[in-house]
């Protein structure tokens, strides 16, 4: 079993995204340890890409001003590494990032730097599944897990795509990019039963568009887990270097309206 899929063994599982770099790599390294010490089961860490495209206006901004800050993919790396070995933190952890980044880099070399800094896989967003063997099999060797996403315009794509999954099931809730949303009204339960029958063994976790401790409530009902990406990246805009502490204070919120304790 992979370390993302231990993120699923204790419970409902909460996946908090943050942008590295916004408002700057110290402050993103606090913002992990005090994740880890508020309960978040698993991270994902966006690197900064200049065409983000799956992202909406929040996190958009979030990578422009990280990569004005002049941060960069070995960056990242190094902040990984202290994470990991000077932290001492454990919580499983994925880069969000796209293709792009990958390739610029060189794709062999940033999956090897990847579980050398101590990662445990990948969401590539704009990599369709069709096309995901060029990643999938490096990462495979590697011991990394790349995660699969299904969405509401897949459904008869839904079964392929959960029998070839691993880690957990990213279920996108609602069309268009992230960001987040006052009501999703979408058939994500009837998705999620579906890639169920085919992959009972998989998490199946949802995200755009969750912000509120009553969506989390909602979804955990019948999701392994509930992903968060916008309404935490808009604390780091509210409060730079002081969003640790709100951030921190956010995720406990969530985590105890998923625990039905709200």
């Amino acid at each position: 079993m992979s370390n993302i899929s231990k993120a699923f063994d204790h419970g409902k599982a909460f996946i908090p995204f943050i942008t590295c770099g916004d408002p700057d790599l110290e402050t993103t390294k606090r913002i992990v340890v005090e994740m880890e010490k508020a309960g978040a089961d698993l991270i994902e860490l966006g690197i900064p890409f200049s065409d983000p495209t799956a992202e909406g206006a929040v996190i958009m901004e979030a990578n422009m001003r990280a990569l004005a800050g002049g941060v960069t993919s070995d960056d990242v790396f190094q902040m990984v590494r202290q994470l990991r070995r000077e932290e001492g933190v454990q919580v499983p952890m994925v880069f969000m990032t796209y293709a792009n980044v990958l390739f610029s880099y060189g794709k062999e070399r940033f999956i090897a730097n990847s579980l050398e800094a101590g990662m445990d896989g990948f969401i590539l967003p704009d990599v369709p599944y069709e096309e995901k063997d060029e990643f999938d099999s490096l990462c495979r060797e590697a011991g990394l897990d790349l995660i699969s996403m299904i969405a509401p315009t897949s459904m008869d794509r839904v079964r392929r795509i959960a029998a070839d999954a691993e880690g957990f099931l990213y279920c996108v809730s609602s069309l268009g990019v992230t960001g987040t949303r006052d009501s999703i009204g979408t058939d994500i339960s009837g998705m999620i039963d579906i890639a169920k029958a085919e992959a009972p063994q998989i998490p199946c976790a949802v995200g755009f568009g969750i912000s509120t401790p009553q969506q989390a409530a909602q979804f955990a009902e019948f999701a392994d887990g509930v992903i968060v990406g916008s309404a935490i990246v808009k604390l780091c805009a509210q409060y730079a270097s002081e969003a640790p502490e709100y951030i921190g204070d956010y995720i406990r919120s969530m985590k105890a309206a998923m625990a039905g304790q709200d």
